[in-house]
């Protein structure tokens, strides 16, 4: 298995992607700390370890929940930033307040987490960061400025995070999906063909081969997994 004996904390567990990850991370041989918002967590990601109702954009709520999940798990040898949302709106019609939104959860959340994971990766000698980015930050589209420039700078992120770890047997890399395929999705965009999009699943597969050991030599990509979108 890929990830047996990895100790890998996931951040937005309790989602429709976090929980494919959380998955497949189970499967691979991984032991996991699942980490999300919702106080609550979901019977999809049984075999984790549960830590709900945490704001993972307050520092110190990061640094608190990162630390919990490497003294759950044992450790910390990789992280998967998920944690995000979305929101169409042009900026003629909308608010300011929810580029401020955006910022923080798709790109705070993701500062605030690797910066609590990097102790605990150097003490296991290096480790696996991978972001969740998207295919839609390289040209925003009407109505998708807010959401293209927080995931935007997720990419940027990752670049400046790479070079900063490299020296320390650290990776970091993010994944750019097109349309993932979750129910939310479908009940926004109910006449577009579900075929073309991307499986959480099959999104998690590339996460979990970022994380394993193959991936040692990759660091600092931008890794597009559009499906036929």
């Amino acid at each position: 298995m890929e990830l047996q004996g990895k100790r890998i904390a996931i951040t937005g567990a309790f989602g429709a992607l976090g929980q494919a990850m959380v998955r497949s991370a189970l499967d691979a041989g991984a032991l996991v700390a699942a980490i999300d918002r919702a106080p609550t967590a979901p019977a999809g990601i049984d075999g984790a370890s549960a830590i709900g109702g945490v704001d993972l954009a307050d520092a110190d709520a990061a640094r608190g929940a990162i630390d919990a999940a490497a003294h759950a798990i044992g450790g910390l040898n990789g992280l998967v930033n998920i944690a995000g949302t979305f929101r169409w709106e042009t900026l003629a019609d909308g608010s300011l307040d929810t580029w401020d939104l955006l910022y923080r959860i798709n790109l705070r959340t993701a500062l605030a987490t690797s910066k609590a994971a990097i102790t605990h990766l150097r003490a296991a000698g290096g480790g696996r960061i991978v972001n969740i980015g998207a295919g839609a930050a390289s040209k925003a589209g009407a109505g998708m400025g807010a959401y293209a420039a927080s995931k935007a700078g997720v990419a940027r992120l990752t670049e400046a995070l790479a070079e900063e770890l490299k020296d320390d047997s650290i990776t970091v890399n993010a994944v750019l999906p097109s349309i993932i395929d979750t129910a939310a999705n479908r009940a926004d965009m109910p006449k577009a063909d579900f075929s073309r999009w991307v499986q959480p699943a099959q999104l998690a597969a590339v996460i979990v081969f970022l994380l394993s050991d193959r991936a040692s030599a990759v660091t600092g990509a931008l890794l597009p997994v559009s499906g036929r979108v």
